[in-house]
């Protein structure tokens, strides 16, 4: 063949697969990002009051369906009284903070199967997690330390709970005494593919943490 012909002939081939790559993008489109962007909690810095009104709004409507939904509290709960603000419905994650003054401490989820016990026990569960997780530095160190101690010995540290339930039952849920709120998810979000921010009962303007200038105390 001469050389012209093949060139031609080259030509034509890259345009035709050019033509076939784009008829492939369109009956074939990209999957949806299976990454979820669900979150339950405030987001930094949003003022407590419209997250109290978003999580009220949340509970409207009136579908049969069952949803994933926060439970925060007015105070924070000792483990054995995790079972008295569930409304009887499944828990599946408890989430604890060690309040200090002036220094920041983490919050643990642990994620739960199902049954009272397990959730009591969730307390214990989550000292182990601070303690062999990695510190960065000494005073994180000396944080994880003194939390997992007080979580040990069943400090009032449960800032919430996640829950399963129907609409109404969550809306009974809000009247319960030392409820401060309760936010659902939409009923098609998935278990364990969104976020977990609770509402810290030391949130009283913004949903932010405190100064952390202050002395870490013994455990």
């Amino acid at each position: 063949m001469p050389e012209a012909l093949r060139r031609i002939a080259f030509a034509v081939g890259a345009v035709g697969f050019m033509v076939l790559i784009v008829v492939l993008g369109v009956l074939n489109p990209p999957r949806p990002s299976s990454i979820s962007t669900d979150r339950l909690g405030p987001e930094p810095g949003e003022p407590v009051a419209d997250y109290l009104t978003r999580a009220q709004d949340s509970l409207s409507g009136s579908n049969n369906d069952e949803h994933w939904a926060l439970v925060s509290f007015t105070e924070p709960l000792t483990p054995d009284q995790i079972p008295a603000h569930s409304g009887g419905l499944r828990i599946a994650a408890a989430s604890h903070h060690v309040s200090i003054p002036r220094v920041h401490t983490p919050i643990v989820t642990v994620q739960l199967p199902a049954g009272n016990a397990v959730a009591v026990a969730s307390a214990d569960n989550a000292a182990w997690q601070l303690l062999a997780q990695p510190a960065a530095d000494d005073r994180t160190n000396r944080i994880n330390t003194v939390s997992a101690a007080r979580l040990r010995a069943g400090c009032a540290c449960t800032v919430g709970l996640v829950v399963r339930g129907l609409l109404p039952q969550l809306r009974n849920l809000t009247a319960q005494n030392g409820i401060r709120t309760v936010q659902a998810l939409p009923a098609d979000a998935v278990a364990t593919s969104f976020a977990i921010v609770p509402l810290l009962p030391e949130y009283q303007d913004l949903a932010l943490p405190g100064t952390d200038d202050g002395p870490v105390p013994d455990p």
